[in-house]
């Protein structure tokens, strides 16, 4: 028996299209799709089966209706950055929770960072991550392969049994490859092969020289209570009687203010490391011959150096197909929605950090003009004691797409079909997947969503095991609400 579903009742949004209709899905692919104002399921319903018939049905097909309530159905996300800290510190996630957050959020497919314990660089570890990942039902998952064998920057040689259609990216997210000669060395394997190379573009050697200044702010912040995820309160149990009392005395003022002058020369030193580290890596990549995406992008002079490398091979190709040496990019949504610069946020500390209200824009404007390419969180979940202790990073997986949302649509013009090409239609593209259109043959991962809907974010109803977000408290618009995966219902919010 073929089992169908039909999805009715929706405004059908894609990169492509803004309308009306329903979605008609067999076999985990979307099989048809009408536009019209279908409230009521039977005309709907006649329309599908004509379809079933034309496709030999005898009668037999079982045809489930999903009403989708005059809400938004859009392509799911596609999140080419997270981190599901599996295996080896499933403290701060795992497959489960990380998942189940990812669908939460909207999200049908995630690329997991291989900065693990150990570090993911086996080609046989890798799919072992992604078979335990396919048995839980719920986002499809890709595993990325380290550039260097346990992150250690000299031997490559793992990377000479890597097929493309199971590993599309490899990385040495968490930091750069120090040695050009051996980023070089792997990105020459990763082009020769068709898989993409996704680079933490920060010099490292700047980095270590920025440590001390980070190091200083967060012994500071320890003694005085301070979060090291930007909020103004004190880092205290919530019965205790300082635990939403603002720090206002002149000795924390002061100390307030040393923080910031050393969080300020630190996040200086890695902007400098960024913008080397990412004219470095396209320069590497042009040599080698293989495609580049440049990962959480955050300040204006990298998505510049960005824009003048996309030039030059629009140039070249003149706007065709391209093969060997390509550029891509990705920003988040903390770096698009927040400026760290000031009190409190210069305290969320995060690689890259939060940049100013210039860069800010500048990657915003990036997206608009399609030197950006898409959005992905960077989703980086930890225990309330390591983000206290001043680990990098935020959960970001279950808010992204309100974020964005309220970010870009809301408040800078972006029309929904832009967000989704950003979110879905492009990672999918880059990723070489039959995903994020809502189009016939094209994978039935799909997202009901209201995007007026107001909601204010609260860590405690995160699936995820992270806590740890700048946006907490904030007012956010846009709701996932149904979320299907290979044309399976894996998510409903209640």
């Amino acid at each position: 028996m073929t089992n169908a579903t039909l999805i009715y009742n929706v405004r059908l949004v894609d990169e492509n299209m803004d309308a009306a209709g329903a979605v008609l899905i067999i076999d985990k692919k979307i099989r048809a799709v009408f536009q019209g104002y279908f409230t009521s399921p039977e005309t709907v319903s006649n329309l599908a089966h004509l379809v079933l018939v034309e496709d030999g049905c005898d009668g037999t097909c079982k045809l489930e209706l999903y009403d989708g309530g005059c809400l938004t159905l859009t392509p799911a996300f596609i999140d080419m950055h997270v981190h599901l800290r599996y295996p080896g510190q499933t403290q701060k996630e795992d497959l489960q929770s990380g998942l189940k957050a990812a669908v939460a959020g909207g999200f049908g497919t995630v690329v997991a960072m291989p900065n693990t314990t150990p570090v993911v660089s086996s080609y046989d570890l890798a799919l072992k991550i992604e078979k335990e990942a396919s048995e839980l039902g719920l986002s499809h998952l890709f595993q990325t392969v380290s550039i260097t064998k346990d992150f250690e920057g000299q031997d490559t040689s793992q990377l000479d049994v890597i097929e493309q259609e199971h590993i599309p990216v490899i990385t040495e997210d968490g930091k750069d490859v120090l040695s050009s000669a051996v980023m070089l060395e792997g990105m020459k394997k990763a082009g020769r092969r068709g898989i993409i190379v996704s680079c933490h573009s920060e010099d490292p050697t700047l980095a270590f020289q920025a440590r001390p200044y980070r190091q200083n702010a967060l012994k500071i912040m320890k003694e005085i209570g301070l979060s090291a995820w930007g909020t103004d309160y004190r880092n205290e149990p919530e019965d205790s009687a300082e635990a939403m009392e603002p720090i206002e005395s002149n000795e924390s003022i002061a100390a307030v203010a040393e923080i910031d002058k050393n969080l300020t020369k630190a996040n200086e030193l890695l902007a400098l490391a960024e913008d080397v580290a990412t004219v470095r890596n396209i320069m590497l990549a042009k040599q080698a011959d293989c495609h580049i995406h440049v990962a959480h992008v955050s300040t204006k002079n990298a998505i510049d150096a960005i824009r003048v490398a996309k030039q030059e091979l629009l140039e070249r190709n003149g706007g065709g197909n391209r093969t060997g040496f390509d550029v891509s990019c990705e920003v988040t949504p903390h770096h698009l929605a927040l400026c760290g610069t000031e009190e409190p946020l210069i305290r969320a500390l995060v690689n890259p950090p939060l940049r100013s209200e210039t860069d800010r824009n500048a990657l915003i404007e990036a997206l608009r003009d399609g030197t950006a390419d898409v959005i992905s969180t960077d989703h980086a979940p930890h225990t309330m004691d390591d983000k206290a202790a001043g680990s990098p990073g935020f959960t970001g997986e279950e808010i992204a797409f309100a974020v964005c949302n309220t970010v870009l649509v809301k408040e800078n013009g972006f029309s929904a079909q832009k967000l989704s090409q950003l979110m879905a239609a492009n990672p999918g593209r880059i990723l070489g997947l039959q995903k994020g259109l809502i189009k016939p043959g094209y994978d039935a991962d799909l997202v009901v969503l209201d995007p007026d809907e107001e909601w204010t974010v609260r860590a405690d109803n995160f699936y995820s095991k992270g806590k740890a977000t700048p946006f907490e408290g904030r007012n956010l618009f846009g709701v996932v609400k149904t979320v299907f995966i290979d044309g399976r219902k894996v998510f409903e919010r209640v």
